[in-house]
């Protein structure tokens, strides 16, 4: 702030250490601090009207998160405030554990909690085969059935499924690893998980795993779907109509 009748300039801080939805925003603690020097008179300000102010932006704050960006989404809890939540599952029947943590959105600051999701699948064919089908813009259609853009190259775009699928190409290992940025449209704005899909040649099959960190809790049973049945069983399909025409 610069104080008016010197025109001197002075910088410091505002801290808000217990904002919550569990807290009302009239108890909540706002610490003015400041550095070195003169200024107090803007120091004292900030304390009595800086903190009316700033009170009024958390009571928007707060109500903009109820209202617009509930979706997949929490709000600032004691928990989430101080500390990042862990724990493990374990799905019975299904080959997969999932790790949950919380993971900040960048855009607004706040935190969704997350799972991890790991996939292990076997293809009759071998890994250069099944590479191709990944990073090919014509195989990705025919599976699909449905127009993409696939630019199988480090920092290359990825769209699939009429645009529901997203996302970006960030390691490229020919027959052996692909890992991408990639999301669903109706996961919170900007949000993406990473995935990596391993691929191991045994005998005449290839043994593809799967790993997706950073799928909203809200979206991990569709998006497990969306692997298995739009992606995994669609594959197979095109194997096996392949292999019926070379006969």
């Amino acid at each position: 702030g610069t104080v008016k009748e010197s025109g001197e300039k002075h910088k410091g801080s505002v801290e808000i250490p217990n904002l919550s939805e569990e807290n009302e925003v009239d108890d909540t603690e706002i610490n003015v601090s400041k550095k070195k020097g003169e200024g107090e008179v803007l120091k004292d300000l900030m304390r009595t009207e800086g903190a009316t102010k700033v009170r009024e932006a958390l009571r928007d704050y707060l109500k903009a998160l109820k209202t617009e960006f509930t979706s997949g989404m929490i709000l600032p809890t004691k928990a989430a405030a101080g500390q990042e939540v862990a724990a493990e599952r374990k799905v019975s029947g299904n080959p997969m554990q999932g790790s949950v943590s919380l993971q900040s959105l960048d855009v607004i600051g706040v935190k969704i909690p997350t799972v991890k999701i790991l996939l292990r699948e076997i293809f009759n064919s071998p890994a250069d085969e099944l590479y191709s089908i990944f990073t090919t813009k014509e195989l990705v259609q025919r599976f699909s059935k449905c127009p993409a853009v696939i630019e199988a190259e480090k920092g290359g775009k990825l769209q699939m499924f009429d645009g529901c699928v997203s996302g970006e190409y960030m390691e490229l290992v020919p027959s052996q690893r692909i890992v991408l940025k990639w999301r669903c449209r109706n996961w919170p704005d900007e949000h993406y998980a990473t995935v990596a899909l391993h691929f191991k040649d045994v005998a005449a099959q290839t043994e593809l795993h799967l790993e997706c960190k950073g799928v909203p809790v809200s979206n991990e049973d569709s998006t497990r779907q969306c692997w298995k049945e739009q992606y995994f069983e669609e594959i197979r399909t095109l194997l096996q109509q392949s292999r019926d025409n070379m006969e």
